[in-house]
């Protein structure tokens, strides 16, 4: 989708139409962060997860819009009952991002981009906002390519073209390429594909860690990913960021008791239990850390959870520190949470998310 936050709330409310707008925290006080810029704002240079004072620099008259998250799932719902008219092959991504495999479709088209026209058309019409597609037979190229010609682009990349494309690709546009590892890249001499196609696969795996046999395979086109309309959950968790900072071991206990029950909550609705937790810290100045412990069985008790984040959080030393976001989540579930149920084509293994 096209900056869906921004576009959710310039369709629900047209005095945003034309308008720059950030959904996000104000910047007054100790101030929010975008969550999502609209186009018009986006030309001033405002980017999701700015501090929104900054926002405010760049563009004096930009509109500060709290966020609505009802709103942008129910649209979600919405986009996801367009998707399974053409296919049950989704994997989400996100509210407004997913993978549709439609090698194989209800309407039977032979043309993915006809397919894509016609969803792009849909959303259009029936929810008034618009998307960008990316077209191509593999899960990387397709999502590079979704993000080409926005907003309400269209791109498609066909097989044969895929490696000359990746030669050209800057290596901080593949997939789990931050700017230190682009950055530590540039360092190397490698800038585009054609740069890290010229590495040998043991070299890539010595540099990038496992990250590495991706890149190998990707930069030549590889790419053999199913999209996976359930995938195996890997945490479960809960966060919370305070309108104003924590600053005592009380405060920060006080609103830990509360995240830790959401966790709970979710974790009992689908019957998980996991051997890792791990607490979350974001400080005043967005500096982030988290923290784990693993146990050697499964465990999801309130009064496990609790205690365990609260030990990790005084091993932080948090002494004369100000805390913005806490968070508390689980993981290593391992095989003791797998739900088997019937599919369309025999026993199909579903995993919760």
């Amino acid at each position: 989708m096209d900056a869906f936050y921004a576009s959710v709330e310039q369709r629900d409310f047209p005095e945003y139409v034309g308008k720059p707008i950030v959904v996000g925290g104000k910047p007054e006080g100790r101030g929010g962060v975008v969550a999502t810029a609209s186009y018009e704002a986006r030309k001033f240079g405002i980017r999701s997860a700015m501090p929104s004072k900054k926002a405010q620099q760049l563009c004096p008259d930009v509109i500060f819009v709290y966020p609505r998250f009802a709103a942008y799932k129910e649209a979600s719902k919405k986009i996801r009952e367009i998707f399974h008219r053409y296919t049950d092959l989704i994997e989400p991504l996100s509210l407004d991002e997913a993978f549709l495999d439609v090698t194989e479709n209800k309407k039977n088209i032979s043309s993915a981009i006809e397919i894509a026209k016609q969803i792009k058309l849909a959303i259009k019409e029936e929810l008034n906002l618009t998307a960008s597609a990316g077209v191509s037979s593999g899960k990387f190229v397709a999502k590079i390519a979704s993000d080409m010609n926005k907003p309400d682009g269209l791109t498609f990349i066909a097989p044969e073209k895929i490696e000359e494309f990746m030669e050209k690709l800057p290596v901080e546009k593949f997939f789990g390429v931050g700017k230190v590892t682009a950055d530590k890249m540039k360092g190397m001499g490698i800038h585009k594909g054609t740069d890290l196609k010229k590495m040998s696969e043991e070299e890539m795996i010595h540099y990038n860690g496992k990250a590495g046999r991706f890149y190998y395979k990707i930069v030549r086109g590889i790419d053999n990913r199913a999209v996976q309309p359930h995938r195996e959950t890997k945490s479960m968790g809960a966060e919370d960021t305070f309108a104003e900072d924590l600053t005592t071991v009380e405060s920060m206990n006080e609103e830990l008791d509360k995240i830790a029950e959401v966790v709970v909550t979710r974790l009992q609705k689908y019957n998980l239990k996991g051997r890792t937790v791990t607490l979350k810290i974001k400080y005043h100045n967005f500096q982030q850390i988290t923290r784990n412990h693993s146990f050697n069985k499964a465990i999801g008790d309130l009064e496990t959870i609790i205690n365990t984040v609260k030990d990790l959080l005084v091993k932080t030393d948090i002494q004369n520190k100000k805390i913005r976001l806490l968070g508390i989540s689980l993981s290593n579930f391992g095989e003791t949470n797998k739900k088997v149920v019937k599919g369309n084509n025999g026993q199909l293994e579903l995993f919760y998310d």
